[in-house]
């Protein structure tokens, strides 16, 4: 692990357009049938020591049955894109109807940079705001390189998963579901759920939505003190990731 530091930071007013604005990070998209934890799948990039690390630790937290597959690309200098995909013809390249997402990183100065997730296809509503890396934060490899003396990009020729690593990455994977039987309970394929266990309700990503009654209910009297509502959204929060 090397030390740096980082931030989670939401644009500020003025940065952008609408789109440029991370969504809900737990929105669920219409089709999406298993979940994805995307604040795992970011700590997962942050912790990996190579696209090796990256593809077992991705496969821990997908809940499905397909297995994902994952494509390393430096664009340039500064730029890095990490896909990952189903490999549904295991020919291992990234076909565009197998993409899941794709994290891009980017070096925005001396010693420091950011990096956010997009989502594709059936799981295209999720965008995440950008993680800011800064001196500080403990990572692994996979991104330290990258701000080390005399860093070259390691992957202008792209890395892709071999097929010929699909065999251990499975075995790998059902030895880890089976370890822990409880992450992978039938009632986690559907919905997207949050670190802390709360899962969102399919059909737009409202919170704890529950269906209407069509029995009348008796309106109760208030208590004292008002209720706990949210709070409307700021333009900008930082929370500090450990």
């Amino acid at each position: 692990m090397f030390a740096l530091s980082a931030a989670l930071a939401l644009p500020a007013v003025g940065c952008g357009d609408a789109n440029s604005r991370g969504n809900d990070r737990w929105v669920t998209t219409q089709n999406a049938s298993v979940d994805i934890d995307w604040d795992a799948v970011s700590k997962a990039y942050k912790e990996a020591e190579g696209p090796e690390d990256f593809e077992r630790r991705v496969n821990e937290i997908y809940t499905g049955e397909e297995l994902v597959s994952v494509g390393v690309h430096d664009l340039d200098d500064t730029t890095q894109e990490v896909t990952g995909f189903f490999d549904k013809n295991t020919n291992g390249a990234i076909d565009e109807g197998e993409k899941i997402f794709t994290l891009r990183r980017d070096l925005t100065g001396e010693g420091s940079g950011r990096y956010r997730i997009q989502g594709h296809n059936r799981y295209s509503s999720y965008r995440s705001p950008f993680w800011d890396i800064a001196a500080g934060m403990v990572v692994g490899s996979m991104i330290s390189r990258a701000f080390m003396p005399g860093y070259r990009p390691m992957y202008r020729q792209p890395y892709h998963t071999p097929t010929s690593r699909h065999g251990s990455l499975t075995t790998q994977r059902n030895s880890y579901r089976k370890a822990n039987p409880s992450k992978f309970s039938s009632s986690s394929k559907t919905g997207t759920k949050s670190q802390s266990g709360r899962k969102y309700n399919r059909g737009g990503g409202n919170f704890n939505k529950s269906k209407t009654s069509t029995t009348p209910r008796r309106r109760s009297t208030p208590r004292r003190g008002g209720r706990f509502g949210l709070s409307g959204r700021t333009n900008r929060r930082v929370v500090t990731i450990g």
